[in-house]
């Protein structure tokens, strides 16, 4: 197999030169150019035709979040955003970036090449098979009937990865604050999930918060898991839901993981739950889906022709855990449409 040719776009000329020197030392990847800027980077990737761009947010010049407006419609590049804690990170997933990763704030070395080995690395290689063509498909969102729920019991549990925190923008717009209480765990670094949780609520018709221990699932609240060292599951009290975020290990190499929020979603609400898993590369809440759909509960899968990575809805797929397998535009009807039968 050819290597992964990557281009490294980054103004840190010390953090440029720690990315090639990492990057190079997996036989996967090759780093074919570096960039200091957007004029530059666009030069390069004409030149030396990269599978997959790594790029600072701040960059001289010209932000990496408008160069990624002007480059993907022209030329639709993979591209993995290196950026600090903020909240135009989203930006840049909207204008275009497959995923994300956070640049660790440590000045030790020896830090640093470990997140490049053990983060970015595993990011490249996602992004290098990404149906990167999905993303820039126009959605027509199908019609939504009205909600007329007859069980005052009934959550709606949502499991995301790469690509999945616009897919799941794309679902939760579309929701009226008529649902029931929604619970999701997209992976993402520690401080993003709180962004993320207002970015959606600013966006959509339901209410959207990070999740806390204590919180109870209620009709029009979508509730995110935490990211970072914390697993979130329901618990039933006083004959309703309530959130529980514990510190635990990774299950599937992710921490909070779909499979222990699906998993804990099987088991208390069973059938009276609806669960949904979309774009994302492995399997984590593949099994979760299924048991939730062996205890009775209603199951979608996004489908592979509008997934960026078409790896835990095709996992959960295979197992016989996806009920009903859709586009992302139908995802939301499809939801009302189960709701109503529940």
């Amino acid at each position: 197999m050819q290597p992964i040719k990557v281009l490294v776009v980054e103004d840190s000329m010390v953090f440029r030169e720690l990315l090639v020197q990492n990057l190079n030392r997996d036989p996967a990847i090759q780093v074919v150019g570096t960039a200091g800027d957007p004029f530059q980077a666009r030069d390069a990737i004409l030149a030396l035709k990269p599978d997959v761009m790594t790029l600072d947010v701040e960059l001289p010049r010209m932000s990496g979040i408008e160069f990624l407006r002007k480059l993907m419609p022209q030329y639709p590049l993979p591209t993995i955003v290196i950026s600090s804690l903020s909240d135009k990170v989203f930006d840049a997933l909207n204008a275009g970036a497959v995923d994300f990763v956070a640049k660790p704030a440590v000045s030790n070395r020896a830090q640093l090449e470990d997140f490049i080995r053990n983060e970015l690395i595993v990011k490249v290689k996602i992004a290098s098979s990404a149906q990167i063509g999905n993303m820039r498909k126009p959605l027509t969102m199908q019609t939504r009937s009205p909600l007329k729920l007859k069980n005052n019991k009934v959550i709606v549990a949502i499991g995301a990865s790469t690509g999945g925190t616009e897919a799941t923008l794309a679902v939760a717009k579309e929701f009226g604050p008529d649902m029931p209480g929604i619970i999701v765990v997209q992976h993402m670094p520690p401080g993003f999930t709180e962004m993320y949780a207002k970015r959606l609520n600013d966006q959509c018709q339901v209410e959207v918060r990070e999740a806390k221990t204590g919180d109870r699932v209620m009709p029009g609240l979508m509730l995110v898991a935490p990211g970072g060292d914390r697993h979130m599951r329901i618990v039933e009290v006083n004959g309703g839901y309530q959130i529980e975020c514990k510190n635990g290990p990774k299950v599937n190499g992710h921490c909070p993981s779909v499979d222990v929020m699906f998993d804990s979603v099987a088991r208390v609400a069973g059938p009276n739950a609806l669960g949904i898993i979309l774009t994302g590369m492995g399997g984590d809440g593949a099994n979760g889906l299924l048991a939730m759909r062996k205890a009775g509960a209603k199951t979608i899968g996004q489908d592979e022709s509008t997934s960026i990575v078409y790896g835990m809805p095709k996992v959960a797929y295979d197992l016989g855990a996806v009920q009903y397998q859709e586009k992302l535009s139908d995802i939301a009807g499809r939801t009302y449409s189960l709701l109503n039968k529940m």
